[in-house]
């Protein structure tokens, strides 16, 4: 493998279950990337040779490697610790942990955030902590962040310094009950279809109710004949949507995010939840999260200083 003059720092932004790696040059642009299914789950007792192969995959040798998500959780390579509110985005490399045992590298894992509430109860974020960074780096540095997925992220961010963090299990519920249970029995088999009204139905029907009260009417609605059983999936997932942007403007008591705000996520998702917004007179702006995270690794090499 021949080292690569013109890759100057390699980011790995290593999930639960998906690893996406990119190849940056020295003026921070993308040289090559690559993705694939060896998640944090899947690498565990293999850490140092995973790394290995998603250096081999983008053709790189002996340049610095960044490391952010689930590597750094009890489940993944070695557990870093949280930092809190007082560490701005900008200095969260001066907090990142040296990989002892990285192959022929130096590596680096970024610390994920530990916030506590109004309450005193925390919340985590482990990876999304890299985007937001990256969306500092390109001048968006205060308001309210969302970063949609299999837990859903809320932020706040002063300045760069994080002032509140809400978790939504919106992502993993849809998974769960759309695959599993009476709502999946509800669909009957049948191929879902995505129902635009449906959608909007579910948004709006959002919050009135518990939402466990507000899950099984899914069923019931099938069976009532007043929703059609190719449409429960899309029902569903305006129905979660919707429940947790009602919940955080709620919340927010007027002093949460109003009119807009920004969004890092995939496409697909970021289109549902700017459809889902704008039935509540919201909207999003969005950002690219891969430029984001390619943007994050980059401040992270020009600024950290040499160990």
């Amino acid at each position: 493998m021949a080292a690569n003059p013109d890759v100057s720092i390699v980011g790995v932004d290593w999930g639960t279950t998906h690893r996406r790696a990119y190849a940056l040059r020295s003026d921070g642009q993308c040289a090559r990337e690559s993705s694939d299914s060896e998640g944090a789950l899947a690498c565990k007792g293999r850490f140092p040779a995973a790394l290995n192969t998603a250096l081999q995959a983008l053709n790189v040798d002996g340049v610095s490697v960044v490391l952010a998500g689930m590597v750094g959780s009890a489940l993944g390579w070695h557990e870093v610790p949280y930092v809190d509110g007082s560490v701005p985005l900008q200095d969260l490399a001066a907090h990142a942990m040296q990989v002892p045992d990285a192959p022929g590298v130096s590596a680096i894992i970024i610390p994920g955030y530990r916030v506590r509430n109004a309450q005193g109860m925390p919340d985590v974020m482990r990876g999304e902590e890299t985007q937001l960074l990256g969306a500092w780096a390109l001048g968006h540095r205060s308001g309210w962040f969302v970063l949609p997925g299999t837990h859903s992220k809320w932020v706040e961010l002063d300045e760069g310094r994080v002032v509140q963090l809400r978790t939504y299990m919106t992502g993993e519920l849809f998974d769960l009950l759309s695959n599993h249970g009476t709502v999946a029995a509800a669909g009957g088999g049948v191929a879902p279809v995505w129902d635009v009204s449906a959608f909007a139905e579910g948004v709006k029907a959002a919050g009135h109710h518990a939402l466990s009260h507000q899950i099984f009417s899914v069923r019931a609605r099938v069976v009532c004949k007043e929703l059609p059983a190719s449409s429960t999936t899309a029902y569903l997932s305006g129905l979660l949507i919707g429940t947790e942007l009602k919940d955080v403007l709620q919340r927010s008591a007027g002093t949460g995010p109003q009119g807009t705000f920004k969004l890092l996520g995939s496409p697909q998702l970021a289109a549902h939840y700017q459809t889902a917004a704008q039935h509540l007179g919201l909207s999003f702006d969005i950002l690219d999260a891969r430029a984001a995270f390619v943007a994050a690794i980059h401040h992270i090499h020009i600024n950290r200083k040499p160990q």
